[in-house]
């Protein structure tokens, strides 16, 4: 009985990244077969989540047309965000020889971590709009 809090404790944070993940993302990789396959899934995935960013940014500056001021600090944020993200993703995978590293899940993990912080960003984006 004791094995199973530490069985629970080592599967919680899987979980939570899963609890993420598109519907496209998981329909993708559940048909995948290799790793190579599972890699292209999740760059699909960041790549929408990119997608998605880039619209809410379009449609916040769309909102603030007006305001040369507020434009230009959007477009700022938009650049020390993109900075903070390749930074984070950077500080979780220090190695030089990435794939050396970290092995052929690299890209998919990288991927599937900036899709996660991706959709963060798109949550932060659009709340810009209520003010």
């Amino acid at each position: 009985m004791r094995y199973m809090g530490f069985i629970l404790a080592l599967a919680l944070p899987t979980w939570s990244p899963l609890a993420q993940e598109s519907a496209e993302y998981r329909a993708c990789s559940e048909k995948a077969r290799t790793q190579a396959q599972m890699n292209a899934c999740a760059n699909e995935a960041a790549t929408r989540a990119d997608a998605d960013l880039s619209r809410a940014y379009d449609n916040v500056l769309s909102k603030a047309e007006s305001d040369p001021e507020a434009v230009a600090k959007i477009k700022a944020l938009e650049t020390a965000w993109t900075a903070y993200r390749d930074a984070y993703i950077e500080a979780t995978y220090p190695a030089r020889d990435k794939q050396a590293e970290y092995g052929s899940v690299y890209p998919m993990e990288v991927d599937i971590l900036r899709a996660k912080l991706t959709r963060q960003q798109i949550a932060a984006v659009k709340d810009l709009l209520q003010h």
